[in-house]
This record gives structure tokens, C-alpha cells and sequence, in this order.
């Protein structure tokens, strides 16, 4: 066995914070809605792609939260963007604070926000060229 990489990122939540999440995704984000098939267990939700990936699943939970959900060290999820000044200008238009940190050995910017649950991420942008 040998890992290939990252297949997706599950969040599991109430049916309205999964709805808010799904918008915040995709209006902020950029991500978009695709096709999630249907599972023999009833489950519920969206799958949110980066272009042809389903890079983000939204279930919603059976029993109306996430309490079940262990507590632990995950910090944030990062993903590689294109386009800084857009992704900026649409999260300043849409009141959405963030951090940014500069790696210049690595030719990237990094913006750093939250979801609106609190979930951690990072926007990396590289330059090329």
C-alpha cells in the first residue's frame, strides 16, 4: 500500500450549519457543487469540487449535530488558489477578516481566515514565473 494523496475533507454538522457552509464554500471560497452519489446508508449532504475533484464533503448529521465529533489538534485546511487580488477583493467585499503571511522563499502568499464555524483555513497562492 501507498498513499497517494489527500482523497477529501469530510465536515459533519446540523442541516442549517451544513446549508451555511455549503454557501461560505462556494460564494467564498470558489468551490463548486457536483455530483454525490447516492449511499446505501441514507446519508445525506453535498460534495464541493476544485475543478474535477471532490475536495470537500458536507454531511449532514443524522442525529442533528456534531457532538459525537472528537475534539483534538487539527489546526486548518489549506487550499492552492489562484488569483490574489480577486480572492481578497472577495473577501473584503463580503466583511470576512483574514491574515496574511508572505513565504518568500516558497514565491507564496498566504491568507489565512475562518469558516463560519471556525473551522482554520489558508489560501496559498504561488507566484510563477
Amino acid at each position: 500500500m501507498s498513499v497517494r494523496g489527500i482523497g477529501h475533507v469530510n465536515l459533519r454538522a446540523s442541516a442549517e450549519i451544513i446549508d451555511r457552509l455549503r454557501r461560505f464554500y462556494i460564494d467564498i471560497i470558489g468551490l463548486s457543487e457536483g455530483l454525490r452519489p447516492a449511499f446505501r446508508s441514507g446519508s445525506q449532504g453535498h460534495w464541493l469540487y476544485a475543478g474535477d475533484t471532490a475536495v470537500l464533503h458536507l454531511t449532514i448529521a443524522q442525529n442533528g449535530g456534531a457532538e459525537d465529533q472528537p475534539r483534538g489538534v487539527f489546526n486548518h485546511l489549506a487550499f492552492d488558489v489562484d488569483d490574489l487580488d480577486a480572492a481578497r477583493a472577495r473577501l473584503e467585499q463580503s466583511g470576512i477578516r483574514y491574515e496574511v503571511d508572505v513565504v518568500d522563499e516558497m514565491h507564496q502568499t498566504q491568507l489565512f481566515l475562518t469558516d463560519p464555524i471556525g473551522i482554520g483555513l489558508e489560501l496559498t497562492f504561488t507566484q510563477t514565473g
